[in-house]
């Protein structure tokens, strides 16, 4: 009873008492997070149906004697005022969404019914409270009770959508970009009630799950098998090869494509090996323009052969890259990443970032352009937790052998990468609670590393800024990396914890 007292006081004396008890019951919420008694939605309607004895005068033949009391049950909110009551009621009907629709109903219905006259306002609140509840059950009305036992458990507060329902039972993923396996989804007892949300629910049809290991084991297959190329083949890619350092004119570089590609896409031959001796990552920014946009067909697979036009044009080009991509280059990329999203995250993106050296400004540049360009925001964030949670991500990447070198098992913090995910988390890309979790994990570990960087400091305040209701459990350690450092945003930073 205590922590609700103020609201009591609202509903009491305030002019406008349903605007003010919204904006108390906002303002509480995180307040009473480490309280001993939270406030919730829940216990403010379990203290409103609460059963009390209340004292009851009856009729006497004898008016000059005080009629004796008598005790009967009732609810707590009945023991109030009737303006109070009738204010309450008010209050509930405009934030029913925050409240159990159940309840709500439940206690209206016993203000109604509790076999005494009620107060005009006080009834006129509870019938409006019942006419603005979704699909209201009106049977309650010849049984005068307090409890229904028709209310349909659709609709009841914090259990599990009937769609959401439906999809568990089929045997795929339901949203493949959250790392929530069906095991974990049924054994949850109860999530937030809500309709269905239209436009996730068809971008969670477009984004089917995809056997994605199983393609990049395909690769590693082929690479590992080992077949010796006939002396013929050898022939024809050392001299394709000389040709890929000598660019003459478009033409001829847009039939060197197609020589590639008939050379690699001929049955029983292994791909990996022959772009191996090719080498078209020597070719000039312009000559990989052109063989980029032309090493396509609407024939061959839809995963593999494009992963290997990445990895042998592109990837190694920006695994060196000391200085800003060229323009013609990084426009082809992005061009054929639109087109094949997935071959980009495994062939190019994903290697990238775990360069050896670390990424740099330029590396970082490019990386944001592409995943800002081509990619879903889904798949960034399924992308950033691959990242961040997966412990083997140099095994679910593709590369060419003579590259592998260059990458290194793990992940290796720069302040280009800090910079890379600042980047990410301005454009609007939400970070699922394991990701941060990681993340946080890691800031612990490499705050006084970078104690000084003011790109290290502006992530945290980005981070802190963008993912504060996922940082909550995690204020103090975060706290603590965050006064190890000593840059022009700490204090900054060290203000929006002390909000959490």
């Amino acid at each position: 009873m205590e922590p609700w007292t103020p609201l009591f006081d609202v509903f009491l004396n305030s002019p406008t008492p349903e605007a003010d008890a919204s904006r108390w019951l906002q303002e509480s919420f995180p307040s009473s997070s480490t309280s001993a008694a939270p406030i919730t939605t829940a216990s403010f309607l379990s203290l409103l149906s609460k059963p009390c004895d209340a004292a009851v005068a009856q009729g006497y033949p004898f008016p000059s004697s005080p009629p004796p009391a008598q005790t009967k049950r009732v609810m707590f909110i009945q023991t109030l005022p009737a303006m109070v009551q009738s204010r309450i009621l008010s209050f509930l009907a405009i934030e029913r969404q925050r409240f159990c629709a159940r309840g709500l109903s439940s206690l209206a219905r016993g203000v109604l019914g509790g076999g005494e006259e009620v107060d005009f306002w006080v009834a006129r609140a509870a019938r409006h409270l019942l006419d603005v509840m979704p699909e209201s059950n009106y049977g309650w009305i010849s049984r005068m009770g307090f409890d229904s036992g028709e209310e349909r458990s659709g609709n009841e507060f914090e259990s599990v959508p009937a769609w959401l329902k439906s999809e568990a039972a089929a045997a795929r993923v339901l949203l493949p970009w959250l790392p929530v396996s069906l095991d974990e989804f049924n054994s949850a007892e109860s999530f937030p009630g809500g309709e269905k949300n239209e436009e996730l629910s068809s971008e969670a049809g477009e984004i089917e799950a995809e056997p994605m290991d199983e393609d990049v084991e395909d690769i590693e297959i082929c690479d590992s098998l080992g077949v010796p190329l006939e002396p013929e083949i050898q022939d024809k890619a050392t001299s394709l090869r000389a040709q890929i350092a000598n660019f003459e004119s478009t033409s001829r570089t847009v039939a060197l494509a197609n020589a590639i590609r008939e050379i690699c896409l001929a049955k029983g031959l292994n791909s990996v090996r022959v772009l191996d001796l090719i080498e078209p990552w020597k070719a000039d920014d312009e000559a990989a323009s052109v063989l980029i946009s032309h090493l396509t067909d609407g024939s061959e697979k839809e995963f593999t052969w494009p992963s290997l036009v990445l990895c042998s044009i592109i990837l190694p080009r920006l695994l060196v890259l000391e200085v800003r991509v060229t323009r013609v280059l990084l426009t082809a990329t992005i061009e054929y990443c639109k087109l094949h999203q997935k071959a980009a995250e495994y062939a190019l993106l994903l290697p990238l970032v775990m360069r050896k050296e670390g990424i740099n400004n330029p590396v970082c540049e490019a990386i944001t352009r592409i995943i800002k360009e081509c990619l879903h925001p889904a798949h960034v964030t399924a992308f950033c937790h691959k990242l961040l949670c997966d412990g083997k991500n140099n095994e679910r990447f593709v590369c060419l052998p003579s590259h592998q070198c260059l990458i290194s098992p793990e992940l290796v913090w720069t302040e280009s990468l800090f910079n890379l995910f600042q980047n990410l988390l301005n454009h609007n890309i939400h970070l699922t609670l394991e990701s941060v979790d990681c993340i946080v994990n890691s800031v612990q570990k490499l705050s006084l590393r970078f104690s000084k960087s003011l790109k290290f400091g502006n992530f945290l305040l980005c981070l802190v800024t963008k993912c504060a209701s996922s940082l909550k459990s995690h204020k103090q350690p975060l706290t603590k990396a965050v006064e190890c450092t000593n840059t022009l945003v700490t204090k900054s930073i060290l203000s929006k914890l002390s909000n959490l």
